[in-house]
This record gives C-alpha cells, sequence and structure tokens, in this order.
C-alpha cells in the first residue's frame, strides 16, 4: 500500500501561501509515498512538484482543482490545464480525455463548493472516486455523507489534506493498493479499481482560520493587481 496525498494547494492557488518545495519536503519528512499538488484550475506548479518529486523521495502526481458550473472537481493524473466554468459533466469528459481520474472533493459542503447541491445523485455517481476524508472539517457530518453516498454506489473512496499551508500536507492520506508498483499509472489504476483506504486527521480549527482568512486577503490583492495592472 502507498500513502497518498491527493490534495493540496501551493502558492499558484489564489489561497495557497507556500512553493512546492516546501510542499514536498513535508510531505517526505511525514512519510508519503506519493503526492498530489492540485491548485485551483491552475497547474503549472503541479507539473514542477511531479518533476522534482524524485529528488525527495517521493512519487509526483500531476492533478488540479477545476471549477466547474456546479463545483470543484480534482483532476487526478492530467497534465494539462481543464479550463473552469464548463458544466459538471464535460469537466469529467475533459479529465478523462487527459487519462485522468475524476476525484469530487467535499462534495456535500456547499459552502466550499461541493457539487453536491447542484448536481444529482446519479450525475455525481459518475465521478471516479469520492472524497470522503477532507480534513478542514468543522462537525464531520459532510464527511460521513460523503462516505455513506460512495458505499451506496460502490464508488471508490478517497481522503485528503486540502491543506493550504505546506505543515498542513499529510493530514489525510489515501492508501492505495498498486499491486507492488510504485508509479502514477498504478496510482490511478489502483483508485479507479477501487483499492483504497483512508486515514485523516483534523486540521486545527486556528489553522483552518488562518488559512482562510489568508486566501481571503491574497483573493483581494490579487484583486487589486489585476484592476490596477
Amino acid at each position: 500500500m502507498l500513502s497518498v496525498e491527493l490534495h493540496t494547494h501551493s502558492n499558484l492557488s489564489y489561497d495557497g501561501r507556500d512553493p512546492v518545495e516546501l510542499l514536498l519536503e513535508q510531505a517526505g519528512a511525514v512519510g508519503l509515498d506519493a503526492i498530489a499538488i492540485t491548485d485551483h484550475d491552475e497547474i503549472a506548479a503541479s507539473l514542477r512538484a511531479a518533476e522534482l518529486a524524485p529528488e525527495y523521495g517521493l512519487v509526483g502526481i500531476p492533478g488540479t482543482e477545476i471549477t466547474s458550473e456546479a463545483g470543484h472537481v480534482l483532476g487526478i493524473g492530467v497534465d494539462e490545464r481543464v479550463p473552469p466554468g464548463l458544466s459538471y459533466g464535460e469537466t469529467l469528459e475533459r479529465i478523462h480525455d487527459l487519462g485522468g481520474i475524476a476525484v469530487v472533493p467535499h462534495p456535500f459542503q456547499s459552502s466550499r463548493s461541493g457539487v453536491g447541491a447542484k448536481v444529482s445523485r446519479d450525475e455525481l455517481a459518475r465521478a471516479d472516486a469520492i472524497e470522503v476524508y477532507n480534513s478542514r472539517l468543522l462537525t464531520g457530518r459532510s464527511n460521513r455523507k460523503a462516505k455513506r453516498f460512495a458505499r451506496s454506489r460502490g464508488l471508490p473512496m478517497t481522503a485528503g489534506s486540502d491543506a493550504h499551508i505546506g505543515e498542513m500536507v499529510g493530514q489525510a492520506v489515501t492508501r492505495v493498493d498498486t499491486r507492488g508498483e510504485r508509479s502514477v499509472e498504478a496510482i490511478l489504476a489502483g483508485i479507479r479499481e477501487g483499492r483504497t483506504s483512508v486515514d485523516g486527521r483534523r486540521t486545527p480549527w486556528r489553522i483552518s482560520f488562518r488559512q482562510a482568512g489568508g486566501g481571503v486577503k491574497r483573493r483581494i490583492r490579487n484583486r487589486l493587481d489585476s484592476l490596477l495592472g
């Protein structure tokens, strides 16, 4: 089983803080085997991280968190940017066309752009996997709901720290049975086929609030820069 972090953000995300080198360093320090950097609607930092990952003893998985019309979708294993604003179905198709898998993060948290409020349960079930443990939780209710849904539909389950600062990388881990292989392809195949288990810890509230506050400040700063630039 490989320990894989599937949901993290670098400073290329509007609400991320740290460069990929710090995220990779943390991933190696906490004993992960693989990591995907999944910046919001961006992929350049993830591609760089995938190249650098072997220097840290890691498998680097390219990826991105795409803002579809319905909400967020993780494209894991894609090496091109998927444009935001497409329908949920089109977003899944683009991910598959690029050879990746579509994982729906925090599906029942509408305040965080979960798609569960805007697509039917049958549409939601078209994803390749459901993130059933997201570390940035308040009560855990949404995580439990996601897990019940995935079980009811027989969908593969994943976890993600949703880290926006380096020290939170590894708070939630997807353990993937790769049949002894250590590669991106083996990890994607293991997730598709449901050979996963999840393990996670809650991001401390003070850090969640700090991450959220930092994201708001960066969004305002970026907006002002675009208006003035």
